[in-house]
């Protein structure tokens, strides 16, 4: 890790250096005024490095120039000069449109620096010029850029001392307000208030000896006016995965049903939905995915919404992710990559990073990985997979056993036959799952000591 990091210290000073002698003007400002139509901009978004939303602001560079010590002639760094702010209002798959707030007119090619509407851009200072840095140093490789891409919002809470491998947030009970409910690699099930961003514990339940934890849903099923929770565990006695379907209106857990397949909440609202899938028929293979429902008193499955052609479990959703027509099935391959099956029966496949997951259970003489779960969000047809990548510890061997050392968010969308990563979130923890939140997604990282810091990323 601390190799990695020095690496990037020395990357981006050698770029300062490039930068401050000429040789690569704006190469950090990632996107280009192609278009003007009145206040209108259009902005070539192809290579851009993450995900552009409708309610981002732009700022396009109007000139640049160096500032200098007059008495030692000595070169102290650039100062960039910028266009009032703008907002997007509009996303394609390749240009953002952005709208000035005043009538003026720009170059074709001239460069522009995009940022998320919740922060301002990094390096801009009152007056529309960038902050200066000595050439050479790391700061002035932060500054110099005048287009460095901010960090999502990230919200960390108090670190749990369990190893979480999931968790969910939602209003699990008669009070007001959210909880968040955690699952521990001990077979606990741990309900936390949220008050002022801190947890308190308020329920602890334990699961017996023999049922091994895998992941855990939210959603109220039973329209109750509070969200059921659904624990999948591994029966070691009877060789089979159920789901235990838990109530907590009243502070204290209860187990109230047990479904013979797997569950797994899809979708980010509040009205989540569950799937539900027969694991290990027919040999080792899973059976047809159907969502879950409650219906005259009891859980059931509704009629196939696609067949799996697989145990995608739990890394799979259902979303319209190639156009708002209909949805398309994206679930993790064994082989790394995450496929999204097309409308034409054809796939889009993005780079080999998923494959590795913490939870793998013995059935029948197989060892069944399980993989952290896939969330998609946003517009139909224009959607965004957030993805999990665990960074192994010791090399392949690792890949193989679970022993990983830190994890990447990455999120994706589908353009031009591919899924394509727009951007990552680097994470100081490996994720056995994440959940997704009305705001953004759910992830509790293990670090050493068996701890847990759990970690909200902003979409």
């Amino acid at each position: 890790m601390l190799y990695h990091y020095y690496m990037k210290i020395i990357f981006r000073i050698l770029l300062a250096a490039f930068f401050a002698a000429g040789l690569i003007p704006c190469a950090w400002a990632q996107v280009t005024v192609v278009k003007q139509d009145g206040k209108k901009i259009y902005l070539d978004t192809s290579s851009f490095n993450r995900y552009v939303a409708v309610g981002d602001s732009f700022k396009i560079i109007t000139g640049q120039e160096n500032l200098v010590n007059p008495k030692t002639g000595k070169e102290l760094g650039q100062i960039y000069h910028y266009s009032p702010e703008g907002k997007i209002i509009e996303v394609q798959p390749l240009y953002a449109v952005g709208e000035l707030s005043e009538n003026v007119s720009y170059s074709i090619g001239q460069e522009a620096v995009i940022f998320s509407a919740a922060q301002p851009v990094a390096a801009a200072v009152p007056g529309g010029a960038a902050e200066v840095a000595p050439v050479g140093s790391a700061q002035a490789a932060v500054s110099a850029a005048p287009a460095l891409v901010p960090q999502r919002k990230i919200k960390t809470y108090p670190v749990i001392e369990r190893e979480i491998i999931s968790a969910v947030k939602a209003d699990l009970n008669a009070f007001p307000g959210e909880e968040i409910a955690a699952l521990d690699s001990n077979g606990h099930l741990l309900v936390y208030t949220l008050n002022n961003d801190q947890l308190q514990q308020i329920s602890d339940y334990k699961f017996a000896a023999n049922k091994t934890p895998i992941t855990l849903s939210a959603s109220d099923l039973m329209r109750s006016g509070h969200a059921q929770l659904f624990a999948v565990v591994y029966d070691a006695q009877k060789q089979s995965i159920v789901t235990l379907v838990l109530d907590g209106s009243d502070k204290e857990i209860k187990e109230i049903d047990t479904l013979p397949y797997f569950v797994k909440e899809w979708g980010c609202d509040a009205d989540k939905k569950l799937y539900a899938q027969k694991p290990f028929t027919s040999g080792t293979k899973g059976g047809d995915v159907r969502n879950l429902q409650y219906k005259r008193g009891r859980f059931s499955m509704t009629d196939v919404v696609f067949a799996s052609r697989g145990n995608w479990l739990p890394g799979m959703n259902w979303y319209p992710i190639q156009t708002a027509d209909k949805p398309n099935a994206l679930f993790t391959q064994s082989t790394g990559v995450l496929r999204l099956r097309l409308d034409n029966g054809k796939y889009a496949e993005s780079p080999s990073l998923f494959a590795t997951a913490p939870n793998r259970v013995k059935y029948k003489q197989d060892i069944i990985p399980f993989y952290p779960s896939v969330q998609v969000y946003g517009p139909a047809g224009k959607a965004v997979v957030a993805a999990v990548q665990n960074i192994a510890k010791f090399g392949i061997l690792s890949e193989s056993f679970g022993s990983y050392k830190s994890s990447k968010i990455h999120f994706l969308t589908y353009e031009n036959g591919v899924l394509d990563v727009r951007e990552s979130v680097d994470l100081n923890g490996f994720l056995y799952d994440t959940s997704c939140t009305a705001d953004g997604i759910l992830a509790p990282q293990v670090v050493p000591g068996e701890q847990t810091i759990l970690t909200e990323i902003y979409r």
